[in-house]
């Protein structure tokens, strides 16, 4: 019985681990990139290189810092607007990319944040993070 015992429990976890390394092997570069951004930033990230994040200030003070912290970054804003849902919109461009932040008012001191930073059909994660970090940083100094 005890060496039964042994060999399911062996088998087990050599399933596991085979399990483990085959499915981390192909998605190594998402697991540093959930790695990087789980770090304690508050920052969630969709597997589309979408980047969200809420922050507790009213709308037009988040939208004011964006604006600040992408032409700090040397991100060329190109227009501002609201949207059907009554989302402000500000779409921004930087070396063939196009980069548009959606800011949506959860409630009167509440903005969720949603970045969107595309290379073609290719998201580039990195920069909407960044462009994210950014507006917090302005927001924090502010």
């Amino acid at each position: 019985m005890g060496a039964f015992r042994f060999c399911c429990r062996g088998a087990k976890t050599t399933a596991a681990l085979v399990l483990l390394v085959t499915c981390s092997a192909g998605c190594e570069p998402l697991s540093l990139t959930a790695a990087s951004l789980g770090a304690g930033v508050g920052i969630s990230h969709t597997m589309g290189g979408i980047i969200y994040r809420t922050f507790t200030a009213p709308l037009k003070t988040v939208e004011q810092s964006s604006v600040v912290a992408m032409r700090d970054m040397g991100v060329k804003v190109v227009s501002r607007s609201t949207n059907t849902e009554g989302e402000r919109v500000i779409t921004a461009t930087a070396k063939n990319r196009d980069i548009e932040v959606l800011l949506e008012p959860l409630t009167p001191r509440t903005t969720r944040m949603r970045v969107i930073a595309s290379n073609g059909i290719l998201k580039d994660g990195a920069t909407a993070t960044e462009i994210v970090l950014q507006t917090e940083r302005i927001l924090s100094n502010g």
